[in-house]
């Protein structure tokens, strides 16, 4: 067995079960990023998940899947290490191809709220551990579609364009194979962690509304 399935036997165990996982050992433990991309695919493809799209957090990409979308106000749990920023969550309106570097077209966007999380009992500072860890996913939670894609979006009080925010992500999407049409590019990390409040966590984009989640 090599050390990649190793290595998404753990984190395909973490996934199913909810269990913490401890540090992975030297001999398993993915060495940089390639190899943590290819443990976090096996890992998936070990539970029979189907990527749905990709999310980029921190300059880590991953892949998503749709068990962890969420509609807004939701709770989302369980979580062991959550961590809330804004997100825009971009519907690709055509295949996404891995040679091409056009803009992508979107569909449709949904302003969101990621909460990131790890599956260790520490947070992993290697960057290869990260990313085999689904580049820390933990649950995004979406509002509504917006069908008209807007110049800009307030997002927690700084004004982006929502292009501008996916482009990196669709870049790291074609480096790693390209997506369908109907699949999902996720930016997450648009702002700064986000606190709860009496248990709530929420994200503001302006005249676009607000997307919470309670935690726990």
């Amino acid at each position: 067995m090599t050390r990649a399935a190793r290595a998404a036997g753990w984190i395909a165990e973490a996934l199913a079960t909810g269990n913490s996982l401890a540090a992975l050992p030297p001999e398993v433990a993915p060495r940089g990023r390639a190899e943590g991309e290819r443990v976090a695919l096996a890992a998936l493809e070990a539970l029979g998940i189907t990527p749905c799209g990709v999310r980029m957090l921190d300059g880590m990409a991953g892949p998503m899947i749709e068990a962890r979308l969420l509609p807004e106000g939701t709770r989302a749990a369980p979580l062991r290490h959550p961590v809330a920023t804004a997100a825009l969550v971009g519907v690709l309106a055509e295949a996404l191809q891995p040679d091409d570097d056009a803009r992508p077209r979107i569909a449709a966007l949904h302003i969101a709220l990621d909460i990131a999380d790890h599956r260790f009992t520490e947070v992993p500072v290697a960057i290869g551990a990260r990313v085999a860890d689904l580049a820390g996913l933990g649950f995004v939670v979406v509002g509504p579609a917006i069908s008209s894609l807007p110049d800009l979006v307030v997002v927690e009080g700084r004004p982006m364009g929502p292009r501008d925010a996916l482009a990196p992500v669709a870049a790291e999407a074609r480096r790693l194979g390209g997506l369908p049409a109907g699949a999902l590019l996720i930016a997450a990390g648009l702002s700064g962690q986000i606190m709860p409040r009496e248990g709530i966590v929420a994200a503001g984009f302006g005249a676009l509304g607000t997307v919470s989640a309670r935690l726990g």
